[in-house]
């Protein structure tokens, strides 16, 4: 393997101070990297952590806007937190009946994690509260959350549509059911298992296909009596949580990013450090092999119970392929990414069953379509997906629609592109990835802001 160079990405950074980047395209990347800890699971560590009995500490937190809201949100319900460095919070749990009543509504920032799980956990408490979020996060729908949540007894107002903020009543008396979802969601199933601790009996949820277990693996690290398997998770309520330490992985959607970079920039190879590797969140990895990709897998372990490896990404010419439609579950926040690798593949790339995608922070499947056919590409889009034609990317100016992850994958599509290539409206991404421009750099980019 090549020298590489050991980079870590600043933990405590805020994110980009300007809101547009210039992306230039450059030569091979490089470099032993280390991407921030994973979103979902900081989110739920800080969830849990706070209804324990005890003292828990978190490891690898990722400090970005989504998360940290999280954290100020229960801080706001009476739960101690300390943050001693970054990375790291000392949560001093209040148990499952602890928490206060906020003293005003309660901002998840962007945070459609935050929100959807929050509606389930706090459906069960005493007091009323309201959540609201910020403009992008107030058009996506709850109602997937909400109507569940009302069939297990939750009283939870939404605004019309069925979006935020969410008016939830407390002192409501839930009882446990068997949901069989329609759309297979992770957030709606953590929903549904947060207020299942709340309710009365078992609560069972049944998806139409497998989701990531991150909720599921995390109660029983918390001493919760869950039984779950792909597809299936079913808990008693009532039951307390113990404390307990969480080691948060690198969070395999922001390594992503430097994955498709690595396969799509000839002569790149990077290592990726110790990326989390949960079977629910590894279908990138098995559709970019599929498309020819180069990844391996080296120095796996465990951290908190989610198997780790690093990952080492070498430059490979890549093929077009049709999606297997059983994997987009499992690559759901990957696909702006995937986009740009299909866009350098040889051949189309077909993308179906991805509706979820037009509900994402926007609707990413007709952001990176406009945004790639700004570069001189061809994209046909679906209701549920997209045929992308790839070609020569040229420079331009295109518009994240404030989807940090949207702008991300033009910072890398921007690798390949004859010209540099502005991206707009980048501020969002400080919510999942702080300090992304300058691990970009140190890697090989040339991303200058604006």
């Amino acid at each position: 393997m090549a020298e590489t160079t050991d980079v870590t990405g600043p933990a405590g950074a805020s994110g980009p101070a300007q809101q547009h980047w210039i992306v230039a395209p450059g030569g091979p990347l490089r470099g032993t990297l280390t991407v921030p800890g994973d979103k979902s699971i900081s989110h739920r560590a800080v969830m849990l952590a706070a209804l324990a009995d005890g003292v828990s500490t978190i490891d690898g937190f990722l400090e970005g806007e989504d998360t940290r809201a999280t954290a100020a949100i229960f801080a706001r319900m009476g739960v101690r937190i300390e943050a001693p460095a970054p990375s790291r919070r000392i949560v001093h749990g209040v148990g499952l009946d602890g928490l206060r009543a906020p003293d005003g509504p309660l901002d998840c920032g962007n945070a459609g994690t935050g929100m959807r799980l929050l509606a389930g956990l706090l459906a069960g408490q005493r007091f009323d509260s309201v959540l609201v979020g910020d403009a992008s996060l107030s058009r996506r729908p709850m109602r997937r959350v909400t109507v569940p949540l009302a069939q297990m007894g939750a009283r939870i107002d939404t605004a019309e549509g069925g979006l935020p903020p969410l008016r939830i009543h407390g002192g409501q008396r839930l009882q446990g059911r068997i949901h069989t979802l329609d759309v297979a969601s992770a957030q709606v199933k953590s929903a549904l298992l947060l207020a299942g601790l709340y309710a009365a009996g078992h609560t069972e949820v049944n998806e139409p296909h497998p989701t990531r277990d991150y909720t599921e693996r995390m109660l029983a690290a918390f001493g919760v009596d869950i039984v779950f398997s792909p597809g299936h998770a079913r808990l008693h309520g009532g039951q307390r949580l113990r404390a307990t330490d969480v080691a948060v992985p690198a969070d395999i959607s922001s390594a992503a990013f430097f994955i498709v970079a690595a396969s799509i920039v000839p002569g790149s190879e990077l290592r990726l450090r110790q990326v989390g590797l949960n079977p629910r969140r590894t279908g990138l990895l098995r559709v970019l092999r599929q498309m020819g990709a180069d990844i391996r897998e080296e120095h796996p372990g465990e951290h908190g119970g989610e198997p780790v490896a690093d990952l080492v990404v070498r430059h490979a010419p890549l093929r077009g392929i049709a999606v297997p439609e059983a994997v987009v579950p499992d690559m759901i926040d990957e696909f702006p990414a995937l986009f740009v690798a299909a866009a350098c593949a040889d051949g189309p790339t077909t993308v179906r069953g991805a509706a979820e995608l037009r509900v994402k922070e926007s609707d990413r499947i007709a952001g990176m379509a406009a945004g790639l056919r700004t570069l001189g590409l061809r994209v046909d889009e679906t209701p549920d997906g997209a045929t992308i034609y790839p070609g020569v990317l040229h420079g331009g100016c295109v518009d994240s629609h404030g989807d940090h992850r949207i702008a991300m994958a033009f910072a890398v599509a921007a690798q390949r592109a004859t010209g540099p290539v502005q991206i707009r409206d980048v501020a969002n991404v400080a919510t999942s990835f702080p300090g992304f421009d300058t691990l970009a750099c140190a890697a090989g980019f040339d991303l200058r802001r604006m």
